[in-house]
């Protein structure tokens, strides 16, 4: 109990036994004291909570300065939700979860490379996810490499990896004269250049600058097919501009495992048969520098499904083969006759998509999408455009791709579309145009305030939320965006994840937020390697996902992907935490369960916690760095 409530209980006790002194002590003397009582203890709890009035609790969630998980203080929220909890028994004994053997270090389920050999290797299936059974899951942690560090900040992070992170030299041999990456000592330095932009990434957008509206915030999200190491959206960050990168885990071992290590954003992924999962008309400028993808194959399938996620007036921009064919055929030692296909091809699929060819320069060719796509396919003569029929272009989870053209119409209009930051809190168009049911413009604004105020109390819980220790930030369940737009900052970004099970589709608001994300499906592992965020968040998603799969699944999936000393913050029903932390803590996790921010009577909880440093061979669950 507080200070006020323990003095204003003994006040009441005293005033009650005064009374007795001159007059029988009636039942409704003793029915107010009592009320006193626990009115006062209350109101002392709620102060306890860290948020009442009065209180400065200063909460450390990482192990700086001597500090560890051990100092938050113990809210015994558990004893006063023990009905709530559905009786459960906190003498139960804890699973402990092992480590998993040393060849899972660089374990991706769905990415995993015996099984991929097992599909079919026409149209890049073998590449796309196949994830194991359930009785095939692995039921342990995945141990960090020995001499694992913590990467470094950014922006030194973007030119510096260290080597026992990603022990891979490959591509300093394969790649030493296109300059992606070099290896010095025990670093990896990334100079910035790529196969199309040996001179660095720097001038490359410099060029693209000049033809793109890449500083005035029109182009805010873009999307890099076939990344490399993802250098692009490395130096598109300074412009801020924000690059969803992919690539396949294939012969150039860890791309996109060095473009996580650097902090920027970027999953495993392949253009093959089934549809990207992103929503409809999320990205201003899509790009490919070399990417070997065959675009112009099977009537252009691949660029209508390009097509679908670029926003009317959204760019194109293609680098390398077969642009140029007639200078450039012998150095790329190709039959000209191929290329001269390859490009006809393009032209002709860029047609047939309303796309406006509006540069060629040296390797580099630039379209541009047409506001009025619609009406200018329509008004095609004899054109073989087949319209497709999907009722919902953002219904994309294992679909296979059509070869047909996604319409504009009939999902929110980007007329009102601001250039970012004035995005980030604007009334995004399919909320103006009420394309998600049941999301009002007002209900968008009080999930903003919502989310200013969780953001506010997460910040007094874990003081480094704000000095760039985080880079890469992951929100597991992200509604409309509001945990990632209430924290934005120059030095992180979030990724988004829309839950496929979750009731209302809203990842193309967070998209027209100017913020990204994907959508996955959490009974399965995500598509990246392990050890790729610094810290995740979670609001929500247990009671989403409570009937669907198993909590251990989900939480094994976290740990995986979660980087030693990375930081954890679930917000959910107390009962549901209550599950959680009975299988956290046989994980190699700090953690605590807090009060919700407006205090104990609130059933909605926060569990924060804190993964710990150990590394392949330290079997000490206690072990520190």
């Amino acid at each position: 109990m507080g200070i006020v409530g323990i003095f204003s209980c003994h006040w009441a006790a005293m005033a009650g036994k005064s009374s007795g002194d001159n007059r029988t002590r009636t039942s409704v003397s003793i029915f107010i004291i009592a009320g006193l009582c626990c009115f006062f203890y209350l109101l002392g709890a709620w102060q306890r909570s860290g948020f009442g009035k009065g209180d400065s609790i200063a909460l450390a969630v990482t192990k700086t300065a001597g500090e560890n998980c051990d100092i938050l203080p113990n809210l015994n929220f558990e004893t006063r939700h023990a009905g709530e909890a559905g009786g459960t028994d906190e003498s139960e004994e804890v699973e402990e979860l092992k480590p998993c053997d040393p060849q899972y270090t660089d374990y991706t389920p769905c990415q995993d490379q015996k099984r991929a050999m097992t599909f079919p290797r026409e149209n890049m299936n073998y590449r796309e996810r196949h994830c194991p059974p359930q009785e095939e899951k692995l039921h342990c942690l995945i141990p960090a490499p020995k001499g694992y560090v913590t990467p470094f900040p950014w922006p030194k992070s973007r030119d510096y990896v260290p080597y026992a992170n990603a022990p891979y030299k490959s591509l300093t041999v394969e790649k030493a004269i296109q300059n992606w990456v070099q290896y010095e000592g025990n670093v990896f330095r990334f100079p910035g250049g790529g196969t199309q932009f040996p001179q660095g990434a720097d001038k490359y957008i410099d060029q693209l600058a000049s033809v793109v509206p890449i500083e005035n915030g029109t182009v805010r999200t873009a999307l890099d097919t076939g990344c490399g190491v993802a250098s692009w959206g490395a130096y598109l960050w300074k412009r801020n501009v924000i690059a969803m990168s992919f690539a396949p885990r294939d012969s150039h071992e860890a791309q996109v495992q060095f473009a996580l290590e650097r902090g920027v954003p970027a999953v495993i992924g392949v253009l093959g048969t089934i549809k990207m999962p992103y929503p409809s008309k999320a990205f201003d400028m899509a790009h490919c520098s070399r990417c070997l993808i065959p675009w112009g194959a099977a009537d252009g399938i691949l660029m209508m499904e390009v097509d679908r996620v670029l926003r009317p007036g959204g760019y194109w921009v293609l680098s390398g083969p077969p642009i140029n064919w007639k200078t450039n055929y012998k150095a790329w030692e190709r039959p000209k006759e191929d290329l001269e296909e390859e490009q006809r091809k393009i032209e002709e699929a860029a047609n047939l998509l309303c796309w406006e060819k509006i540069s060629e320069k040296g390797e580099t060719a630039i379209w541009q999408k047409r506001k009025d796509a619609d009406s200018c396919r329509s008004a095609q003569e004899n054109s073989a455009a087949t319209v497709c029929k999907a009722a919902d272009p953002d219904n994309v989870w294992y679909k296979k791709m059509d070869t047909c053209i996604t319409p504009d119409k009939g999902n929110g209009e980007d007329e009102s579309l601001k250039p970012f930051p004035e995005r980030l809190y604007a009334v995004p168009p399919r909320i103006a145009n009420g394309v998600v049911s049941g999301v009002s413009v007002e209900k968008y604004q009080e999930d903003n305030k919502k989310w200013k105020k969780h953001v506010s109390a997460y910040k007094k819980i874990n003081k480094l939320l704000d000095t760039g220790r985080y880079r890469n930030i992951m929100d597991m369940n992200a509604g409309l965006g509001g945990f990632a737009a209430a924290l934005h900052s120059p030095k992180f970004w979030v990724m988004n994840v829309m839950p496929t099970i979750a009731e209302k589709n809203t990842l193309g608001v967070i998209y027209e937020r100017g913020l990204i994300g994907i959508y996955h499906d959490w009974c399965e592992a995500f598509s990246t390697y392990p050890r790729t965020y610094d810290l995740i968040h979670a609001s929500g998603l247990f009671s989403l996902y409570k009937d669907k799969c198993e909590f251990e699944d989900i939480l094994l999936e976290m740990d995986r992907i979660l980087r030693p000393e990375g930081a954890v913050i679930l917000r959910d029903n107390v009962d549901v935490l209550i599950k959680v932390k009975k299988i956290v803590g046989g994980m190699r996790w700090n953690f605590k369960l807090m009060d919700h921010e407006d205090g104990p009577l609130v059933p909605e909880k926060i569990l924060v916690a804190v993964k710990q440093y150990w590394t392949l061979g330290d079997n000490n669950s206690t072990s520190t760095q």
